[in-house]
């Protein structure tokens, strides 16, 4: 039996304020964006080719805004996906990859799955985790 995450519930204080965040600066898709009554907005967002996507809104979760930390994204180019989130107006870190000496800035030196990170937070301080995973190797 499969077993899929599809969505993941994200804290926020404004909705629109978030919604605008999302699809304008990090690019995520609008699939819903429905009110069935007074107490409950929905608003589900995909990032670009991804399975998985988040909710925000009002009545449809207990956690406090800002409290999400680490969500993953995952990429296969980080600068390539730092530059698009710079673009758009996103404060995004720079590279950053884990060596002897614990973080490191740049990418890692051999460009290993899993091993390239950046991160940027919402309006609200929910912090997402950029990771480079698949990035097509040179031939040698």
């Amino acid at each position: 039996m499969d077993w899929k995450l599809e969505l993941v519930v994200v804290p926020v204080s404004d909705v629109d304020r978030a919604k605008a965040f999302y699809v304008d600066k990090a690019g995520f898709g609008v699939d819903v964006d429905a009110r069935p009554t007074d107490e409950i907005r929905v608003v589900q967002l995909t990032p670009p080719g991804s399975a998985c996507s988040i909710a925000i809104g009002v009545g449809i979760g207990q956690s406090e805004p800002g409290t999400t930390k680490g969500l993953h994204l995952i990429v296969t180019e980080i600068e390539a996906a730092r530059a698009e989130l710079v673009e758009r107006g996103v404060d995004a870190s720079d590279p950053f990859h884990f060596g002897p000496e614990g973080r490191t800035a740049g990418v890692d030196p051999e460009r290993a799955d899993y091993a390239s990170f950046l991160t940027f937070d919402d309006p609200d301080g929910n912090t997402w985790l950029v990771q480079e995973v698949g990035r097509k190797q040179p031939d040698r």
